[in-house]
């Protein structure tokens, strides 16, 4: 089971909601990264179309990656094309070593990167865009341009809401921690 959101939404939080409840959760995000400095084909992959020099002492210099992806779509594509396939093929495979009734992975990007198609379901999180922008500049410390430049940069979340089989609303007015454990109950009852 997928869950997405936008930055800011509160994807990681429920996410960690879940493994309290016995979860198992694959951190898509988390996972690209470790792969990216370990994976020597996907390191190979990556040196080819950006440069040797953009590791050192064989690790991703992720500030330059930064630099070249978000001054370029065509680079972040190009980033995201080999990245996304790579973690996909992961994280079935951790799927598949899981006993639980269900697992779930989180990921900012499902639909974006096709991932919905190995998913029997996707949660979405949603918060209002003026509580996302404001979590996300105090959790990463950037300003309010960079966040709104990074959100226009995502899928709108509505539509995001839309393609989701089951909505969390994570906007500090509805409690979240209700709306988890009844949905993890539906899960239960539907992985049966």
């Amino acid at each position: 089971i997928g869950i997405t959101g936008g930055i800011g939404s509160g994807k990681s939080t429920v996410a960690k909601v879940f493994e309290v409840l016995g979860i198992p959760v694959y951190y898509a995000d988390d996972a690209a990264k470790r792969m990216m400095n370990e994976d020597e084909e996907l390191k190979q992959k990556i040196e080819q179309q950006f440069g040797n020099d953009i590791y050192k002492n064989g690790k991703l210099d992720r500030k330059k990656m930064a630099d070249i992806v978000f001054a370029s779509p065509e680079k972040l594509k190009l980033l995201n094309a080999l990245v996304h396939p790579a973690t996909i093929k992961d994280a079935e495979r951790w799927m598949k070593q899981q006993t639980t009734p269900y697992t779930l992975k989180e990921a900012a990007l499902i639909f974006e990167s096709g991932a919905q198609e190995n998913l029997d379901y996707v949660i979405g999180v949603t918060a209002p865009a003026p509580l996302r922008i404001q979590r996300t500049m105090q959790r990463d410390g950037v300003s309010r341009e960079e966040v709104i430049a990074r959100m226009d940069k995502q899928m709108d979340e509505t539509i995001k809401m839309k393609l989701c089989d089951f909505v969390l609303v994570n906007d500090e007015q509805e409690m979240l921690l209700p709306q988890v454990i009844a949905l993890h109950e539906k899960l239960l009852t539907l992985a049966k």
